[in-house]
């Protein structure tokens, strides 16, 4: 598969930055010939200026000049007088505690994000009865992981104090704080059976309307989904921020297959991740040009070779969708 759709727009080293994006640099002016029309003067891309709040509740701020997830959230904390490990992770357009409103790697230029912070801290004694605990996790970038989704009928369903949102802070008085969210994945999968452990949990701090409030966050296809058709800052974990064009119908097709996948065979939802992965697969030849792609880009995350021939295959089938 070849890449195609959109193209993202590196920032020129030496050229004035604006969120990571550069200007787009004029030109040396030359002298006009006789006769030609004058040359036009180079076009400055507007700044980029976000609005933010506290999903609990504040007044409306401004953030601008980020590149990455940890410098976002330290605008945000900067305009609101916290420290920036206060914030737990972001929703675009909504304050609630909304899983399929979580943000990712892309920020459309009209949305506007809340912020949720540090709540309670609490917790729960779990036993393992089961392999699988029913929880999903993800992380937001800057070392805090926490719950995506709580599967119905799960050990941890069961626990009515355990909720989607919830900041996991320790594993038996163990910290995990800047663990990512398949380290963290793993650490719980491999707690033996029978074993009762202890879960820190830190909930997202609620306003009034939030309180009660237990998510299971339900898949939706339009998950991680930001406003097709407009431009967007992509923010990446390496390298500095772009413009891009909003995904394609295929590109969301392939991530949201490809997010499903880490779900599944690891207990993780990303979609800025499962983005990454479907680039790699749109510049690769086959399943073995998209394993050494992945061990190139991604190379912590040790995918196995089955997972990756899943990939593979399922990057080719919203290929064929959309054909």
């Amino acid at each position: 598969m070849r890449r195609a759709g959109r193209r993202g727009r590196p920032a020129e080293e030496d050229s004035p930055m604006e969120n990571g994006v550069g200007q787009e640099p004029g030109a040396a002016e030359a002298p006009a010939a006789e006769g030609a029309p004058a040359p036009r003067a180079p076009r400055v891309r507007p700044r980029l200026v976000f609005h933010t709040q506290l999903a609990h509740g504040s007044p409306t701020g401004r953030i601008e000049g980020f590149t990455n997830v940890k410098e976002l959230y330290a605008k945000i904390a900067e305009v609101f007088s916290i420290s920036p490990t206060e914030i737990l992770f972001c929703t675009l357009n909504t304050h609630k505690v909304d899983m399929q409103k979580l943000l990712g790697g892309q920020i459309g230029l009209e949305d506007f994000i809340f912020a949720h912070v540090r709540g309670e801290t609490k917790e729960v004694e779990v036993t393992k009865t089961e392999d699988a605990l029913g929880l999903t996790i993800t992380d937001n970038g800057a070392g805090y992981a926490f719950i995506k989704r709580i599967k119905e009928g799960s050990i941890i369903n069961r626990i009515q104090t355990v909720c989607v949102g919830d900041s996991i802070e320790a594993i038996n008085d163990h910290t995990i704080v800047g663990c990512r969210h398949y380290e963290v994945a793993r650490m719980l999968r491999e707690l033996p059976r029978a074993q009762p452990f202890t879960l820190r949990l830190v909930q997202p701090k609620k306003a009034f309307d939030m309180i009660g409030q237990r998510t299971r966050s339900s898949k939706c296809p339009g998950e991680g989904r930001v406003a097709s058709g407009k431009e967007t800052l992509r923010l990446r974990a390496k390298g500095a921020a772009t413009l891009e064009e909003g995904p394609s119908a295929f590109e969301e097709e392939a991530a949201r297959r490809v997010d499903d996948l880490l779900e599944s065979y690891m207990g993780i939802r990303d979609s800025e991740l499962a983005s990454t992965m479907v680039e790699t697969a749109k510049e690769s030849r086959g399943a073995a040009a998209l394993a050494r792609g992945l061990a190139a880009v991604l190379g912590e995350f040790a995918f196995p070779e089955e997972f990756v021939a899943e990939v593979w295959a399922a990057v080719g089938e919203a290929q064929g969708r959309q054909k």
